[in-house]
């Protein structure tokens, strides 16, 4: 029996990376799966298609977490047409990597806006409905970045992660009894984000890890899916590292 057949999950920040492989592993499982997307329309297509293909009711849907009346459509669209959300799994995210005298106000402010504000706005809204249904699993992704392996050049990356831990445990305290509110923290995850990073940059990092080598999105889905099961029930308000021993 799939583990989370016909349960509603939504994903945000969906369309590529670490989110799509969310979305997909969910669908895998019998869930049928939201797609989030801001602006990459050919990518949440791609997602769409892939998460569809297992044969679940899915849905891909254009909004910016930041803004609270797009979050606010997206939820009441998501209970439209499915009745309830049981999981949200709060992925999207940015960052600027930059020297701080090339870092700007609009920077931080539109890093903070998605990648904190967002997760604010989805959990509020959909943490409502769960509340009614006195069920519910929150999964926020931060980053090692917030905890203890900091960068000067992504100093409003790193600072907005640490916000998101701090967020996640006050969600807990907040949704509780009835709603599981963790947070995965991954370290360094093969995705094309990292991509237009030097290679030289890459080989040292990956030289910090025991395991010497970067996570798979999938690792990062593993972990996720597990909090999001009944089998992580007494689970919550904890910060789960995925890094590989970095």
């Amino acid at each position: 029996m799939l583990e989370f057949k016909d349960k509603v999950v939504l994903v945000t920040g969906s369309s590529r990376g670490i989110g799509r492989s969310i979305a997909i592993s969910f669908a895998k499982e019998g869930a049928n799966v939201i797609i989030n997307y801001k602006k990459s329309t050919m990518d949440a297509n791609i997602a769409y298609e892939i998460v569809s293909s297992y044969g679940n009711k899915c849905m891909a849907i254009k909004a910016d977490v930041a803004n609270e009346n797009e979050v606010k459509k997206m939820i009441d669209e998501i209970i439209s047409e499915y009745g309830r959300i049981d999981i949200l799994v709060n992925n999207a995210g940015i960052a600027y990597d930059s020297d701080i005298d090339e870092k700007t106000t609009a920077n931080w402010q539109d890093t903070l806006n998605t990648n904190v504000l967002g997760p604010f706005l989805t959990s509020k809204y959909a943490g409502k409905k769960m509340l009614e249904q006195k069920y519910g699993k929150i999964i926020n992704i931060s980053s090692t970045n917030g905890i203890n392996t900091t960068y000067p050049y992504s100093m409003d990356y790193d600072a907005s992660k640490a916000a998101l831990i701090n967020l996640t445990k006050n969600l807990a305290i907040q949704f509780a009894p009835y709603i599981n509110v963790n947070s995965v923290a991954p370290g360094w995850v093969d995705t094309a984000m990292n991509s237009n990073l030097p290679k030289s940059y890459l080989k040292e990092e990956k030289e910090k890890i025991l395991l010497k080598r970067f996570a798979e999105p999938e690792e990062i889905s593993n972990v996720v899916l597990f909090l999001a099961s009944d089998k992580a029930r007494y689970i919550t308000s904890e910060i789960i590292t995925v890094s590989g021993g970095l």
